[in-house]
This record gives C-alpha cells, sequence and structure tokens, in this order.
C-alpha cells in the first residue's frame, strides 16, 4: 500500500511537507517553515509526526522558507540522509537556510537585549550553524531527468516558473503489476513572466497536489511597471521614501528586472538611489547570474553577466552599520528589504522608523499571509508592533499587482485545461481556506474534477 500524508500547507500558504510512504519507504516531500498566525509557528517546535530517522529521502520544489525552512529542524529530530533539488536550489538553500538561522539568533538576543519575549531566555529555532550543515546534504537534479531516487519510486523535476530554480516533482511509484502517479505541482508560477521559464505542462497522474494560495482571485489586469512608476513619482514629490518588503529570492529581481527597465525609458528619474538593504538578496541575485539553464530565453539574451538586472545601478547595505544609516536618508529613495510579509529582518527596522512619517510610501508586491504584519498593515491597522513597541502608522500604504510569482484562479484553471490530462484527483493544498474552498468550486464546476481539501495530518492511500 502507498500513502499519503498532508503535514502542512493545509488552510494556510506555510509549512509545506508530504509525507509519502510506498513499500515500507518514506520520502519527504518540501520541509518547510510555518509563519503568520502563532498557532501555526508553535508547530515549528513540535518534533514531526513521524520518525525522521525513518525517512529515505527529502525531495525539494524550490528554496522559499515554507518549503524549505524546517530543513535543520528535521536533522536535529534524526534525519540523516539526503535532500534532492534542482542546481539554482540548492545554491539559493546555501543562501537562504543560514541567514534564517541567522536572523534568528539575531531576533532572539535583540529579544533578550529589550526584554519582550515571553521565554527567558528566547532561543532561535535554529542557528546560522545549522543551517550551514544542512546545505552539505544537497544533492543536483535537472529538470526533465528521470531519476530512480529510492527502489520503486522515480523523481522527474519539472518548472514550475515560480522563482529561479523552482520545480514541480513528478513522483512514480512502482510496485509489482502497477504504477500510480503524483504530481506535486510545489507553487505553480505564472505564463509571460520574466526571468524564469513559463510552468511546465501538467503532465498525466493519479493524484495532483495542486496549491490554491490565489485560488479566489485574478491578479490585476494592470501593468505593474505602470503603477511603480507612479508610486515612485509621487515619493518624489513628496520627498519621501519607497519602502519595500519584498522576499530576498524571486520578488526582489523582479523588482530590479522592473526598475531597470524603468529608469531605461525615463519613466521614473535616474537619481533616485535605489537601495537593496538585504545580503540574501544580493547573494541571492549573484546566484542567478551562475545559474542561465533556470532562465528564460528572454533574459538569458539579455547582456552578458546582468540577467536583466542592471546591478550596476543598485546600493547594497551589507552591514548592519549601513542598514542603520539609510535611516538617516533624507531626499526620495527607494529601500527593498526583507523579509516580504513584514515578519523578521532589517525590514522590521525601516519600518519601526519610516511607518510614522506620512510621506513614506509602504509597497507591498506579494502575498500577505493571515497573521503577518503585513497582512495587518495591507488591512488599514493604525498600529503595528514591532520589537515590542506600538508603531503608529501614517504612511500610505500600496499594493503593487502584477507581480505575484503564483499563478491565480483563471491561471490554475488555464494549466488544468491546457495539460491535455486529466488528473485522477485534486488534493487543494498550499491556500487559506477562502481560497482553497473557492477554487475547489471552480475546478469540479468548469472541469468536473475530484477535489479533495486535505485537513492537516490528514493521509490517504494512493
Amino acid at each position: 500500500m502507498s500513502t499519503l500524508q498532508f503535514l502542512g500547507a493545509t488552510g494556510t500558504v506555510t509549512g509545506s511537507k508530504y509525507l509519502l510512504e510506498h513499500e515500507g519507504r518514506r520520502v519527504l516531500v518540501d520541509c518547510g517553515l510555518f509563519q503568520g498566525l502563532k498557532e501555526l509557528r508553535e508547530r515549528n517546535w513540535s518534533a514531526p509526526p513521524f520518525d525522521a530517522k525513518s525517512l529515505s529521502l527529502v525531495l525539494l520544489t524550490h528554496a522559499h522558507l515554507d518549503h524549505s525552512g524546517w530543513l535543520p529542524v528535521l536533522y536535529r529530530h534524526g534525519y540523516d540522509g539526503r535532500i534532492l533539488g534542482t542546481p539554482a536550489t540548492r545554491d539559493l538553500c546555501g543562501i537562504v537556510l543560514p541567514d534564517s538561522g541567522h536572523l534568528q539568533e539575531e531576533d532572539a538576543r535583540f529579544a533578550n537585549r529589550k526584554g519582550f519575549s515571553r521565554h527567558a531566555p528566547a532561543l532561535p529555532l535554529y542557528t546560522e550553524e545549522d543551517g550551514r550543515k544542512v546545505i552539505e546534504r544537497i544533492d543536483a537534479i535537472g529538470f526533465d531527468e528521470p531519476r530512480e531516487v529510492v527502489p520503486g519510486v522515480t523523481a522527474t523535476y519539472r518548472a514550475a516558473g515560480h522563482i529561479l530554480g523552482a520545480a514541480m516533482i513528478e513522483v512514480r511509484l512502482r510496485s509489482a503489476g502497477s504504477e500510480k502517479v503524483v504530481l506535486f505541482s510545489g507553487d505553480l508560477g505564472r505564463p509571460a513572466q520574466p526571468i524564469v521559464p513559463d510552468p511546465h505542462a501538467m503532465t498525466a497522474c493519479d493524484h495532483l497536489l495542486l496549491e490554491s494560495t490565489y485560488g479566489n482571485r485574478d491578479h490585476e489586469v494592470v501593468d505593474p511597471k505602470v503603477h511603480l512608476a507612479a508610486i515612485v513619482g509621487e515619493a518624489v514629490r513628496r520627498g519621501g521614501t519607497v519602502l519595500i518588503p519584498a522576499f530576498a529570492i524571486g520578488r526582489t529581481q523582479h523588482l530590479l528586472f522592473l526598475l531597470r527597465e524603468l529608469r531605461e525609458s525615463g519613466q521614473i528619474p535616474r537619481d533616485v538611489p535605489i537601495w537593496i538593504d538585504s545580503p540574501m538578496a544580493i547573494r541571492a541575485s549573484r546566484v542567478q547570474l551562475r545559474h542561465p539553464e533556470a532562465l528564460d530565453d528572454e533574459t538569458r539574451a539579455m547582456a552578458p553577466g546582468s540577467a536583466g538586472m542592471a546591478l550596476d545601478d543598485v546600493k547594497v547595505a551589507t552591514t548592519v552599520e549601513e542598514s542603520k544609516a539609510l535611516n538617516n536618508i533624507a531626499y526620495p529613495a527607494i529601500i527593498i528589504s526583507a523579509s516580504g510579509m513584514a515578519e523578521g529582518g532589517r525590514i522590521l527596522h525601516h519600518l519601526a522608523y519610516r511607518l510614522p512619517d506620512h510621506r513614506t510610501i509602504v509597497v507591498f508586491v506579494g502575498f500577505q499571509a493571515i497573521g503577518t504584519r503585513g497582512r495587518a498593515l495591507q488591512d488599514g491597522k493604525p498600529f503595528t508592533k514591532i520589537h515590542g513597541r506600538e508603531i503608529p502608522v501614517r504612511a500610505r500604504i500600496e499594493t503593487l499587482g502584477g507581480l505575484s510569482a503564483h499563478a491565480d484562479r483563471g491561471e490554475i484553471v488555464a494549466w488544468l485545461r491546457a495539460g491535455g490530462v486529466r488528473p485522477g484527483r485534486v488534493h487543494l493544498v498550499h491556500g487559506e481556506p477562502d481560497a482553497r474552498d473557492a477554487l475547489a468550486a471552480t475546478i469540479a464546476s468548469s472541469l468536473s474534477l475530484d477535489v479533495h481539501r486535505p485537513n492537516y495530518l490528514e493521509k490517504i492511500e494512493l
């Protein structure tokens, strides 16, 4: 018997983890952090609901923390095996995981120094060194290269079009006289986006685990460059700063791509400095330059060494002192800093300093999960708590549509139709309840597919 257990991303967009069991072997697909609501974050501190020592392998769709960020904890609980991901995913994890541990150590030190944690002492979930140790365990696999990863289990990675190196994973489970195919969409990207290739067509499968982040809506039909140019222009007129919380991997590079085009076309002034206050983001941009195999044809055709980002035009705050010095900027500027949902990292210090200033424009460029500071700001909350202090929100809050790296409702349905095949059963994951429920109704009514909305820890037979 083969089974699949849903250990995360059920009714939430975080904590992606799926446990496959086939003929006595266990394979974990993704190993993500829970983020957002406290009840979700507390799961990060619990032991896994399976014996970590019993795992044969971990398959990783991509490097975002909600898919990879729990790997150091998995090893702490006794896992001693390998991880499989694309070459770009491996290199990005080499940045993301140590940085995640470093930020957790910094946050714990800050909490202990300021005394605002309920725990004495506050501890990191894992350390920078824990993150580094994981990287040694990641093996690379290219796109469209079927590989028997454990006896009876073959995995093929297909381009997901989400971020650099992101994959959907086709898993074939062979038993005597039969075969079952499970396709994990990972985070399904969008067609015709810059930098990364379009998502691969859906392949024939018995079970499809499909993300549903934007399952209840379509992205704005708007040119994000036009909106971004207007925001920068307004900030210049007001003498304020454009502050952009952005994921260091994927979203920051997309923004740099757009800002380069806006500068070249004269739609934003060249003398407005662009600051990247995220060492991880700039390292991720350099990883992008090293992996042309993970880029789309348009980006590969650009000037050698640029990958469309014009990095020479960007100022980088690499040290803590340089980051703090950005608070002294008295002229219009664009500051891009992680994290994308304003839950941690250097962006918190910038928000604490600039949210009370009415000249500031804070621009969200991605999905903000329930329970995150980013969602609260989007919802118009007049105050936000940062490092134990109540910060008044006088800045203007904007959301830049059209930049999402996740397929929306219409794009998901179009992807399901375009493959020319029908999955036996669709399991909707990686979506908040309203989005998941809406997409389930849409798929059932328009495509007449069998749709399942799994619960946390639910196990099904394949």
